[in-house]
């Protein structure tokens, strides 16, 4: 992001997206999203976004054009224009500041995701965002679709060189933007895609041991502790849970423990994160069908990758809360002396579980890591899981299934974190009653309660590893797309990092 003078030359500019009335200028390198540099030259080619309330030619546009302009939005109907004026590029969107201020946030992200696909179809390598309202946050919101548009996977192509996107910086103008928002905003959105990486790995390329090592490497940049179990520590430990899922496979299975603590931290004990690491489910002996159930399997460590590059995140921006994560990892496979349904498995916590489904795995790995969470004493815990496709047919891709036994006031506060930053949270009901259809003949409880609910009954399978404040979130919709929705890109889309660091920012 760089810092410069006026906007007296962006009549020349080529590319152009505007909100308006502000004169100094924040660069956001959208391959470098963690690097932040002060530049006051302002090129002389550029495209514009402008985001107004009534737009106002403050550009020195041509008589003809700037009447067009205006015609065109005198429908009242119209809240956008694009128009493109000897290869000027100028987006415009009209804001209705009566919407609540979530909603509004929302929409200039999405329409920035518009403008990021224009100006790659253009070609371009910046864009200027101009602000003519008196709420210079939207210019935040709209940079961030922008950027989260941006986005691609294609390193393991090489034939798509020629599609590789050419924008390289976002430029917002506006004197009332703190530095340190747009600093956090290139954290966030570079967290956000570290994730997204991990999630389209595949697993040749990234198994339990990769993702435990992309997690250290994280540490290592952003200033927080990583500790790796092997197996041998796992076994060990007598996580129970791991071991069985991970008896199928010829690769080890992992745990990571991630743990950020500042000096003056505001919480006394920890908020703990953990994150499902299933880097691959075949579904184990109870073999997925296939197509589109098996296929898309690499990114059933979604919630180990949001956990982890949350933690990323919270250290590189410097938040004065203590984090811990935890990721069990493992693939999911039927090979070797894979565990097999009617198996009886004893978990970390001395309990048995009847496992009559072995892809109902990934909270088999969670138990343990639940458990493992009581040594911190810990003020909440949070997981995040790829868990049930119950929960993905209950409310699709447009959000995550929650539920837990937190307090209200840390409930308001996760709700409203996922309601910021557009990550919501469908609450489903956790009655105790749930807890009946995990009752087992032979053991504590079984791993799955049968065809009805079957997003609440894992969450209260989970529950019964926990003596702490808990909140389960279920991302089984959201965390993978079959195509993309705006600025979440086919493939993975990172949800969750936005969440949690929002989450993190506001305890």
């Amino acid at each position: 992001m760089t810092k410069g003078k006026t906007f007296s030359d962006l009549s020349k500019t080529n590319y152009l997206l505007i909100l308006t009335t502000n004169k100094y200028i924040y660069r956001i390198n959208t391959k470098c999203m963690t690097k932040i540099t002060l530049n006051n030259k302002i090129k002389t080619q550029s495209h514009v976004l402008l985001i107004t309330e009534k737009f106002n030619n403050e550009f020195e546009l041509p008589e003809k054009v700037n009447d067009y302009i205006v015609n065109a939005l005198n429908d009242k109907d119209k809240k956008t224009l694009s128009y493109n004026y000897i290869g000027k590029y100028i987006s415009i969107i009209i804001v209705d500041k009566s919407k609540e201020e979530t909603q509004l946030n929302e929409q200039l992200r999405r329409h920035g995701a518009t403008v990021a696909d224009a100006i790659n179809a253009h070609k371009g390598k910046e864009i200027y965002i101009y602000n003519q309202t008196n709420a210079p946050h939207l210019s935040l919101a709209a940079a961030e679709g922008i950027a989260l548009a941006n986005y691609q996977f294609i390193k393991h192509k090489p034939s798509a060189a020629k599609q590789k996107n050419t924008l390289e910086s976002i430029i917002i103008a506006n004197t009332k933007i703190d530095t340190e928002k747009i600093s956090e905003l290139n954290i966030v959105v570079d967290a956000t895609l570290k994730a997204r990486d991990l999630v389209n790995e595949p697993v040749n390329v990234l198994n339990a041991t990769a993702l435990a090592n992309s997690f250290k490497h994280m540490g290592k940049e952003a200033g927080f502790d990583v500790e790796i179990y092997n197996k041998k520590k796992i076994q060990q430990l007598k996580m129970g849970g791991i071991l069985a899922v991970n008896a199928g496979s010829v690769d080890e299975p992992t745990f990571t423990i991630m743990e950020y603590k500042p000096k003056g931290a505001v919480n006394k004990h920890p908020y703990v994160l953990v994150g499902k690491g299933v880097v691959y489910d075949t579904g184990g002996l109870s073999l997925k069908p296939t197509p589109n159930s098996m296929d898309l399997m690499k990114c059933d460590m979604a919630g180990a990758a949001a956990v982890g590059c949350a933690m990323y995140a919270i250290a590189k921006a410097k938040l004065k809360v203590h984090v811990v994560a935890l990721v069990p990892a493992t693939d999911n496979r039927p090979g070797f002396n894979a565990f097999a349904p009617g198996d009886v498995i004893t978990m970390m916590d001395g309990s048995t579980v009847e496992m009559l489904n072995s892809d109902a795995e990934g909270r088999m790995i969670l138990a343990d890591a639940l458990h493992f969470a009581k040594k911190y004493k810990p003020e909440l815990v949070i997981d995040m899981a790829t868990l049930t496709g119950a929960a993905a047919a209950a409310i699709g891709t447009f959000g995550m299934v929650g539920m837990g036994t937190a307090d209200k006031k840390q409930k308001e506060k996760i709700i409203q974190s996922g309601l910021n930053v557009h990550e919501r949270i469908a609450e489903f009901p956790f009655w105790d009653d749930y807890s009946d259809l995990m009752k087992s003949d032979i053991a504590d409880q079984k791993n799955i309660g049968g065809p009805a609910a079957g997003s609440i009954t894992a969450g209260k399978f989970l529950q019964k590893f926990t003596d702490y404040p808990y909140y389960h979130l279920d991302i089984a919709g959201p965390a993978f797309l079959s195509a993309k929705d705006n600025y979440k890109t086919k493939g993975g889309t990172g949800y969750g990092v936005r969440f949690f660091f929002e989450l993190m920012k506001n305890v």
